[in-house]
């Protein structure tokens, strides 16, 4: 494999309109990023179908929205009349359902490319970066809510809504917000009218091999926005920034904003440390029709420097990449009632609260870690941050223990669980402890039974501490009952 080439599609090449595809079934419909396009299938009248190795909440959900759906993977699944087939980078040569659509000529498109085929005669915003995409997605799609635009969207995890979790996906008559997955190149087939980039980190070492490698395939993205477009970057993040420098020199429209003073929208007097966060906005330039010495105060009811940053960039795609209203927008940011995994509160035992993050590199790792801290520093209380960490990948794990310990070590009691391999055979010698060995400060347990960590944090913990499970692998499956556990204690 050429690092940073996907052998296995063309994401330069144009892809039908969803008209054409015929019926179509998607192999693993139920994980997070295929059931999105597929339900976006659904509502625009394709006939879908679909597999996966288990039975799931989604999987029903999609069942009754009109799927036909099949648990375990098997080429009979694939109906006679069955035209496309859409499958992502996790899915093998060897899935017994490719094969068979191989076998019968099917077209087989990345779940990418079947996002695109919505895309035609749309105004479009892809969200990219190696952190804080889902976030910035969601905010703009409540923005774009806000503001009456009617968006469509697909994101890489469910909305929460007042009355519990939303969708990850819903059709719309305006523009459509996808959250773009840089680690396997896909997403340089969407062609956006507004391109967002958070920033550009050495991530998914796996597939591009090197940073320099993966700031090639941003360029590449920034050339696919369309004519007349915007790519709104961070001024912050040294790749971002470079990207947006060089657009800039081409004579591309840019649109940038952060802390730092070269930002066209430059954040001041943050206040990242309670669950609104709060900051400055300053337009030190014209930026679209909004003009230079414009100020505002942003706020989101999240914490987190990292949140201010997300929020500021999906204002800066809804105000100057898609014309709407700068105050509507900001009212639909102050009401953003979060995503699932993304900071999303679990509950509350004993005293204790305990809050789950999906974050698995070192950078989203250091900024729950800082958002937890500042929390708990501005509590009177005096609790602790309590982490419990499941890293994501043996490779990764192998690669950064340095960085995710220097990212854990701000908080006072760090628990280490094993790696959660995915798709990885394990490495030698890799495992939690190589991370545990290297974290400064903090009280540290590196648990390697996953069924004793509930019970020894149980233990460590008193009223007032705030406990965080961070991670990409089943480290969510144990928020709820390190809650039960405390409840119980407590009787």
């Amino acid at each position: 494999m050429t690092a940073g080439v996907n052998d296995r599609f063309d994401f330069t090449e144009p892809v039908p309109p969803v008209a054409d595809l015929g019926p179509v079934h998607f192999i693993a419909i139920g994980g997070s990023g295929m059931s999105g396009v597929a339900r976006l299938h659904l509502a625009a009248g394709v006939r879908v179908s679909g597999s996966d190795a288990r039975d799931s909440t989604t999987l029903q959900a999609l069942a009754a929205e009109g799927a036909r759906v099949f648990i375990g993977q098997d080429p009979a699944n694939l109906a006679d009349d069955v035209q496309t087939v859409v499958i992502s980078s996790a899915i093998r040569e060897t899935n017994p359902e490719l094969a068979a659509a191989r076998d019968r000529g099917l077209r087989v498109l990345h779940r990418a490319q079947g996002i695109a085929t919505l895309l035609p005669g749309r105004d479009a915003v892809a969200v990219a970066g190696a952190n804080g995409k889902t976030t910035t997605s969601g905010m703009l799609t409540v923005a774009l809510q806000h503001s009456g635009a009617d968006p469509a969207y697909v994101l890489g995890s469910q909305l929460t809504t007042p009355g519990g979790r939303g969708t990850n996906a819903a059709p719309g008559t305006g523009p459509f917000v996808i959250e773009a997955d840089e680690s396997d190149g896909s997403f340089l087939t969407y062609h956006p009218q507004v391109a967002v980039v958070t920033n550009i980190k050495p991530d998914h070492l796996d597939f591009y091999g090197d940073l320099s490698t993966i700031e090639a395939t941003f360029a590449g993205f920034s050339r696919t926005i369309r004519e007349g477009g915007l790519l709104v970057a961070a001024a912050d993040d040294p790749g971002a920034a470079n990207l947006a420098a060089a657009r800039r020199d081409a004579g591309g429209a840019v649109a940038t904003f952060g802390t730092d003073e070269s930002a066209d929208v430059w954040l001041s007097d943050l206040r990242p440390d309670s669950m609104t966060a709060a900051a400055r906005l300053t337009w030190q330039r014209d930026v679209d029709e909004i003009p230079a010495g414009t100020t505002r105060t942003l706020t989101v009811p999240m914490p987190g420097v990292h949140n201010l940053a997300n929020a500021a960039a999906a204002l800066l795609a809804a105000t100057a990449g898609l014309g709407q209203d700068l105050d509507a927008v900001l009212a639909g940011l102050a009401a953003y009632p979060g995503t699932h995994r993304r900071f999303e509160h679990v509950g509350e035992g004993a005293g204790v609260h305990v809050v789950d993050d999906y974050a698995h590199n070192p950078d989203k790792v250091a900024a729950v870690v800082a958002a937890g801290r500042g929390l708990v520093d501005a509590d009177p209380q005096g609790g602790r941050l309590v982490v419990i960490f499941q890293p994501h990948l043996f490779s990764r794990t192998r690669d950064f223990a340095a960085q995710f310990a220097a990212g854990l070590s701000a908080a006072d009691v760090v628990v280490l669980m094993d790696v959660y391999g995915a798709r990885e055979d394990p490495l030698e010698g890799v495992t939690g402890a190589t991370i545990a060995e290297l974290v400064q400060g903090p009280q540290v347990h590196f648990v390697a039974d996953r069924e004793q960590v509930v019970p020894l944090v149980a233990d460590l913990l008193r009223a007032g501490d705030l406990v965080l499970t961070v991670g990409a692998g089943d480290v969510t499956e144990l928020g709820v009952p390190l809650v039960e556990e405390l409840t119980r204690g407590q009787r």
